[in-house]
């Protein structure tokens, strides 16, 4: 007599979960892992030709330099989920970064009122796009090329055509300049570990109860523990001591900017794995008509869509303002938004549509990051600098499109 299992399996072998992951590699998922080997291959080089790359000093630089990418590509994600473009998002930043000077230093606007304002000013940017897009039509690489060129003009209008406005407010500066205290770091790190930990407990849990297969508790372990290891590693060596004068000025902790960057990337996460918005921008961009006949508002996903991307835009301006202490007509030009979507697809979101993650634009960011500031240590030039990069995102780009070739049918 053969005896029938009354129950489902409730739990995979770590065995099963390597398989499982190696075989969705093979098909063309890859996520970020393309980006995180680049990530530590490149750190190692770096840190090899010049030990100083990984001191406590350059290491809080990197996430300086990084913030206003990260920030940005964030935005871009969205877009790019639809299988849309948004060439606009540079110049985007750059415009609200100007009327976020404009407003604190010559109408001398509270910081507050004035950081509103230039939010506002990106989502009416890209409220603009997104209704151009979908009610008449026009791809989104004409309307946002456009609009890439009608910033820019914008952009020298609200700056009398060239001047360089300071920014002294003391909240605005502190963004990406100041650092929060050691203590409230560690405490941070401890609430991002207690949460992650709690998240993955509880998902364990849920899928248990449903009878699904799922992780095994030595897996959720490990996995909280390179995280824990991870970010603790980062902690301590941002709560250093960097000043070469601290009885005179202290630079222990970790700049303001990171934990901001966290608490979007958490944020963002959140909405595209946790709601039906989320749920829908990776259904419109994997087949837009299947999500429109599975009753999906498909065009006022794509106009949120842009909305978000310059919202964030408008964030990264003033993270970028922050650093530089002033905006001026290149703000949000040159290299900034071929970075960001070079940073959105280097960590792994494709621009085919549908794949991709939040946590892609950070890992992206840190790239382009480490590319720009080991190269610099070792004295080569900005043009080897592009050259590079430009190779990086080419590399990353063929993995995506030759993935797309060996994964299932998604159209």
């Amino acid at each position: 007599m053969i005896a029938i299992p009354t129950e489902r399996p409730t739990v995979a072998p770590a065995t099963d979960l390597v398989h499982r992951y190696v075989g969705r590699v093979r098909s063309g998922d890859m996520g970020a892992l393309p980006s995180v080997i680049a990530l530590v291959v490149l750190s190692a080089i770096f840190w090899t030709a010049r030990p100083v790359f990984m001191s406590e000093a350059n290491f809080a630089n990197l996430f300086t330099q990084g913030a206003a990418i990260a920030v940005i590509a964030m935005g871009l994600v969205f877009v790019l989920l639809l299988g849309e473009i948004d060439l606009s998002a540079g110049f985007t930043s750059g415009v609200c970064a100007a009327v976020l000077a404009v407003l604190l230093t010559d109408k001398g606007w509270p910081w507050y009122l004035a950081v509103l304002v230039a939010l506002l000013t990106g989502v009416v940017i890209g409220l603009v796009i997104g209704a151009v897009v979908v009610k008449i039509g026009i791809p989104s690489f004409v309307v946002t090329l456009a609009a890439f060129l009608a910033l820019q003009g914008v952009a020298l209008k609200i700056m009398d055509n060239g001047r360089n406005i300071s920014i002294h407010d003391e909240t605005i500066v502190a963004i990406a300049n100041k650092n929060v205290p050691p203590s409230l770091g560690w405490a941070l790190y401890a609430v991002l570990v207690v949460g992650f930990a709690i998240v993955q407990y509880r998902k364990l849990r849920a899928r248990t109860e449903l009878g699904l297969t799922g992780e095994t508790a030595p897996v959720i372990a490990l996995r909280v523990a390179v995280l824990a290891v991870v970010a603790g590693a980062a902690v301590l060596v941002l709560n250093g001591e960097r000043s070469r004068n601290p009885e005179l000025h202290s630079l222990a902790g970790m700049p303001i900017v990171v934990p901001l960057i966290v608490a979007l990337l958490l944020l963002w996460t959140f909405v595209l794995n946790r709601t039906s918005f989320g749920r829908h921008i990776y259904a419109v961009g994997g087949n837009a008509e299947a999500a429109r006949r599975a009753g999906i508002a498909v065009n006022r996903v794509k106009i949120s869509a842009f909305v978000l991307c310059s919202t964030m835009a408008a964030v990264g301006g003033l993270i970028a303002a922050s650093r530089a202490n002033s905006v001026d007509p290149n703000t949000g030009g040159s290299d900034v938004l071929l970075t960001a979507v070079g940073a959105a697809v280097i960590g792994g979101t494709s621009l085919f549509g549908g794949r991709g993650r939040m946590l892609d634009a950070v890992v992206g960011a840190a790239v382009v990051a480490v590319i720009n500031n080991g190269m610099g240590l070792m004295g080569y030039s900005a043009g080897t600098k592009f050259v590079v990069t430009g190779f990086v995102l080419l590399l990353a780009a063929g993995v995506d499109a030759l993935s797309r070739k060996r994964a299932p049918l998604q159209r």
